[in-house]
């Protein structure tokens, strides 16, 4: 009799065959990954919110730059908002800048009973190449409402011309 309940929990290889069809390497990498988060272990990785907006929140944040190349100079404007204007260190070199920042926030409430204390801070640095070389020691800088403006300019005026499309 046990012979038979070992056989009725084994299954024959024509039966593993026809529960299993042939799957590609994709699906079972995708059968996988979902049994693997699935476990439990894992679950605060299964909130509704998607994946890259979760890591957003673990990098460290970056500020977004344009850079505007001029006949005579070059414009980097930084997008850099909660950040004050004495948390900002600039360093501008022949073909780079870089712009170093850190914010930190503190705010309390308290009610009766109920006290709570919240504290953020945050550090970022961002270096960014220029088109062409800039004269370091004429740059010129202005900050007013999260925004930092940088003026460079060139070592070199830049020669532009048009070019015909056939």
């Amino acid at each position: 009799m046990a012979e038979q309940n070992v056989r009725e929990i084994t299954p024959t290889a024509k039966e593993v065959q026809a529960a299993s069809r042939a799957l590609s390497p994709f699906e079972e990498f995708d059968r996988m990954f979902a049994e693997f988060f699935s476990r439990g272990w894992m679950r605060p990785l299964s909130w509704e919110r998607p994946l890259w907006d979760r890591l957003a929140l673990i990098e460290p944040r970056m500020p977004k730059v344009d850079v505007v190349d001029r006949d005579k100079e070059v414009l980097v404007r930084a997008e850099i908002p909660g950040v004050d204007r004495k948390d900002l260190d600039i360093s501008v070199t022949d073909n780079t800048v870089t712009i170093k920042g850190q914010s930190s926030s503190e705010t309390k409430e308290e009610k009766g009973d109920y006290y709570r204390c919240e504290i953020a801070r945050g550090a970022f640095a961002r270096t960014v190449s220029l088109p062409s070389e800039v004269d370091a020691d004429q740059a010129e800088a202005s900050f007013s409402e999260g925004i930092l403006e940088l003026t460079l300019p060139k070592i070199k005026e830049a020669r532009r011309r048009k070019v015909e499309v056939k």
